[in-house]
């Protein structure tokens, strides 16, 4: 997949930025190794506090007491952001429950993610399962999934690698 996505990219002349707070940061994430690597890379920022999503990635105070860190609305402003910040093709942002603990809400695995590009903002939120290593695999390969569909023009969230959330997965 990370071969793919290099490839794509270096063809269509696209550049990623990412923004997250799920996988660890840049250095831990296959998608955000391999994506700078390829040399496709605008830039990454790590997110962890709230201060940091408003202060470096423009996400409004209202988005996160309205909806929360682990929210759509919160993954949208977050890509829309990193597209900004390093004057990206496209933005991609995660953003996910890896504690130990989740709520009924938003349950250990639960990962929004956000792409941000010229025509817009799409969102959605997965349900992922496994260990906290292997939530992290997924999260990552996700984005790249979305990062490859974006580039092929295909729908990202027509994708067949997932069901989100709403789909009932587990």
């Amino acid at each position: 997949m990370e071969e793919v996505v290099g490839r794509l990219l270096r063809e269509r002349r696209l550049t990623v930025a990412l923004a997250e707070s799920c996988t660890r940061g840049p250095r831990r994430s296959p998608a955000h190794q391999r994506a700078g690597q390829l040399g496709v890379r605008a830039g990454a920022l790590v997110a962890y506090a709230n201060s940091a999503k408003q202060e470096l990635l423009g996400v409004r105070r209202e988005t996160l007491a309205a909806h929360g860190a682990v929210s759509e609305e919160t993954a949208g402003e977050m890509a829309a952001g990193a597209r900004r910040a390093f004057g990206a093709s496209i933005g991609v942002s995660t953003r996910g429950s890896r504690a130990r603990r989740g709520t009924p809400e938003k349950p250990v695995g639960t990962v929004c993610f956000g792409l941000a590009a010229e025509a817009g903002v799409v969102t959605r939120r997965y349900q992922l399962w496994g260990t906290r290593d292997w939530v992290k695999l997924l999260a990552s390969q996700v984005a790249l999934d979305w990062i490859r569909r974006h580039a092929l023009e295909l729908p990202l969230t027509e994708s067949r690698l997932f069901r989100p959330k709403d789909a009932g997965a587990r």
